[in-house]
């Protein structure tokens, strides 16, 4: 797949290395795949095009990976209500606003013309090697082995083992396409990871350690290629221990081309302690802005932490403004800012963070046990309690009243409220107002409805006002098309710029994507040495607890893995890795057995004689009338393999 309208920032890095004016010269040229690589690598426009094209491939799941619309490098609305979808949203962390189902999130992702133009760069470079510099000569290799790591892991997350291929074929090879002459059968899932780990080695060895700090957030170096190394090498690992854990069986199972075991676990754990060292140790990153004076200052740093170029930041990828560069930019802004300060566009508020993340957060306790802390909506502690339908609460039961909304929330770690915009919070100036329903003076409950009652000479409204543009909660659910407004409970705040009018327009926002950033190398890590017992538990239990710190936190906990895990939870919300957390611990199917995601609806209280304000829990309205979401253990944890009609391959587990 050869394109030209996605940009990566790592592109910068053919920039600073062959001396292009600009980027934007880089996207008028045409793919030239028809043009041969000798002419190509031959001149400094030809190089740039390849290399670009090589970057092109990389599967980063950012801002434009639109999951139910069948995966990378997809732009603009051509997907409709699918385009507002994000990974998130199959797991607990989140729902859609119009619904979503869980994992396993199943499209079509099988590169193999992407690594056979990346096989085709190695053996042209080779070529030309006499005359490149030897600097430049080892870049781009090195860049090379970078990309097709990144892409084989793409697909070994995805399907397990798969056909290796490192060298040009004769002919056309593309897996799938019938070429049974030039059939390469799938490798073992160990086999397929080693390989991947190795392509890393070539890529570390090489690669430029670049020293100039905003430079090397825009390349992919050395630290880039560690950082991947970490992550793939974790995955690895807990595919290998926790594989068992799901109940997989077929002819891929019994050729180990989807099945790992649990003694492959160590080597791999390792890998990952030794990558994360070596990046935390020797790469000159940082944490941005560690030591906050106080909680407000926490969570104003993680908030900006998102939208600056800062210290912390490994790899990224920025955007042009797309209403004018074309295929450019991304819509971040668009589809999910509150309705209340919607920039313009048809689609917005489409994202509703659930209440099982919220409960997940730490309050201020701080008595060394990190422990989450539920939000109280009961005077006895009861919180575990659930309705299928808000109209039908007992308010017999002690439900907590408050007086303002937003007074839950106040002594949540500064990460929830840097991440979430919940009931109540000041946004861009503006006090969000979610709420689901209201009790009336004579005890009638009315919920997800329009209504309202006079009290005392004020109106009081089911949703928190009267018109549909001056709240932002449980309007129009059911209603697909319509539903611009939480049904959760909580709004996205991650990412989203509440310093800058961004116009109304599909992909005109430019907010960069961090792929990697030193919190994930500590949490995999933490991780890697907790599973394992390897490295240096003193280290883990610090890098841990540096992100604690870093959010107002005061104490120190254990190292434990529920530690660890709760941590990656909370500091990791949003940025996707939820989704291939589930996978490769395989706990998808344990988790999503029938189950409802929860939402936080708040109501107005008029029985007395001040409003009050209560929080009752419910399970999610689309998980309800789906009667629950399960996840398939049999075959969600690997794809069916494409193109079986013709490459011959032998199929995963349960398709």
């Amino acid at each position: 797949m050869i394109m030209k309208n996605k940009i990566l920032a790592c592109l910068f890095s053919i920039t600073l290395l062959l001396g292009i004016s600009s980027c934007t010269d880089l996207l008028e040229l045409e793919p030239l795949d028809k043009t041969s690589a000798e002419d190509l690598l031959a001149s400094t426009k030809g190089l740039k095009t390849l290399m670009a094209t090589l970057y092109n491939s990389i599967p980063m799941e950012d801002f434009s990976f639109y999951p139910a619309d069948g995966g990378f490098n997809k732009y603009g609305w051509g997907g409709g209500l699918q385009s507002t979808f994000r990974l998130p949203m199959y797991t607990d962390e989140a729902t859609a606003s119009a619904g979503s189902g869980v994992g396993p999130v199943v499209f079509s992702y099988w590169p193999y013309s992407e690594i056979r133009q990346t096989n085709k760069f190695f053996e042209s470079l080779e070529k030309v090697k006499a005359d490149l510099n030897e600097t430049t000569y080892k870049q781009l290799k090195s860049e090379a082995h970078f990309i097709r790591a990144y892409i084989y892991f793409g697909l070994a997350k995805r399907y397990g083992g798969v056909p290796l291929i490192d060298k040009v074929l004769d002919g056309e090879y593309v897996a799938g396409s019938g070429n049974e002459g030039l059939y390469i059968p799938r490798s073992t899932e160990k086999e397929t990871w080693n390989f991947i780990l190795k392509e890393l080695d070539l890529a570390i060895e090489n690669m430029p350690v670049v020293s100039d700090a905003a430079e090397r957030k825009y390349r992919a170096t050395k630290w880039a290629a560690l950082a991947l190394k970490s992550r793939v090498a974790l995955h690895a690992a807990s595919v290998a221990k926790y594989w068992n854990h799901a109940p997989l069986s077929g002819d891929a199972v019994s050729s180990n081309l989807a099945k790992m075991d649990a003694a492959d676990a160590t080597a791999f754990y390792q890998q990952c302690i030794d990558a994360s060292t070596q990046l935390i140790e020797n790469g000159g990153f940082s944490l941005y802005k560690p030591h906050p004076a106080d909680r407000t200052e926490a969570a104003k740093n993680f908030q900006n932490l998102f939208l600056t170029s800062n210290e912390e930041i490994i790899f990224v990828k920025a955007y042009l403004d797309g209403t004018s560069v074309p295929n450019q930019g991304h819509s971040w802004d668009i589809y999910y800012n509150p309705s209340q300060t919607s920039p313009g566009f048809h689609k917005w508020g489409r994202y509703s963070p659930t209440l099982d993340l919220a409960d997940v957060f730490e309050d201020y306790s701080d008595n060394g046990k990190g422990e989450s802390a539920k939000i109280v909506t009961r005077t006895d502690g009861n919180e575990d309690y659930i309705y299928t339908d808000p109209n039908r609460i007992d308010l017999s039961l002690p439900f907590k009243q408050y007086d303002d909304p937003m007074e839950p929330f106040l002594n949540k770690d500064a990460r929830f409220q840097a991440s979430i915009i919940f009931p109540g919070a000041t946004w861009k100036n503006t006090k969000i107002v979610i709420q689901g329903g209201m009790i009336k003076s004579n005890g009638k409950v009315v919920a997800y409805a329009t209504d309202s009652e006079t009290k005392n000479g004020v109106t009081y409204y089911t949703y928190g006002a009267e018109g549909a543009a001056e709240f932002s909660g449980f309007y129009k659910m059911g209603s697909s098309d319509d539903a611009n407004y939480t049904c959760s409970g909580f709004l996205i705040r991650k990412y989203l710029q509440e310093g800058k009018t961004v116009m109304g327009v599909s992909n005109s926002s430019t907010t960069p994507f961090i792929d990697f950033r030193l919190a994930e190398i500590f949490l995999n890590y933490a991780e890697a040495v907790a599973e394992s017992g390897q490295g240096d538990a003193a280290k883990a239990k610090g890098y841990l607890n540096a992100l604690r710190k870093r959010a107002g936190h005061q104490d120190e906990i254990s190292l434990t893995l529920a530690n660890v895990l709760k941590e990656r939870k909370v500091e990791l919300a949003f940025e996707g890795f939820r989704y291939w957390d589930l996978m490769r611990r395989r706990e998808f199917h344990t988790l999503f057995a029938g189950t409802r995601r929860t939402a936080l609806v708040p109501m107005v209280d008029l029985r007395g004689d001040v409003p009050k304000y209560i929080f009752v829990r419910a399970n999610n309205y689309y998980d309800e009338f789906a009667n629950g979401r399960t996840f398939p253990a049999d075959n969600g944890y690997y794809q069916s393999i494409p193109g079986r009609n013709t490459n011959n391959l032998i199929e995963n587990p349960g398709h």
